[in-house]
């Protein structure tokens, strides 16, 4: 049995998505970490947030509750909110940390479409413990991808990916 992990910039995630201006969507969590596990073998996934807000308490079990494990970025109490919470370094921290430490898994998933995460995928190309970055859409996704090619790279506004995560608007009573 693979185990794969998968490591989520939350917010790269949700400003790809539900952020989008004209094409924005949403993502259903529960469909989206059980996609992560039949398609990817994804084990665990981590899923990066700026910082600890109680305002969001709901969108943290939410999540919880899907399966991810929440990690959230260390801000001096007088900095949260006046700071962007960008969890790059955590992440690449994180996946460095396994490497080293020589922790058992197979092959590292990505969620982002963030540029600043190329040379943490490029190593894990070489170190074959890279299976795929998976990019919240095509259109904001940094040019520094544009040579990863199909073999690494998927997105998740793909309508084959959508349709399996997006979350589903609900019906009326009336069925229309």
């Amino acid at each position: 049995m693979k185990r794969n992990l998968a490591f989520i910039d939350g917010q790269n995630l949700h400003m790809g998505t539900a952020k989008l201006n004209q094409n924005a969507w949403k993502i259903d969590n529960m469909r989206f970490r059980e996609y992560l596990r039949k398609k990817y073998k994804v084990d665990i996934a981590y899923y990066f947030l700026g910082y600890l807000d109680e305002t969001n308490q709901n969108i943290y079990t939410q999540l919880q509750e899907a399966g991810f494990v929440l990690m959230f970025r260390e801000h001096n109490s007088t900095m949260i909110g006046k700071k962007k919470g960008n969890v790059d370094s955590d992440i690449i921290f994180e996946v460095m940390q396994r490497l080293y430490k020589q922790e058992e898994f197979e092959k590292v998933v990505l969620v982002s479409g963030d540029g600043d995460y190329k040379k943490l995928v490029d190593f894990l190309i070489e170190e074959e413990k890279f299976y795929k970055l998976l990019c919240p859409n095509r259109e904001f996704r940094s040019s520094l991808y544009k040579q990863l090619g199909n073999q690494y790279l998927v997105y998740l506004d793909d309508d084959g990916v959508k349709k399996k995560i997006e979350k589903q608007k609900k019906r009326s009573a009336l069925g229309s």
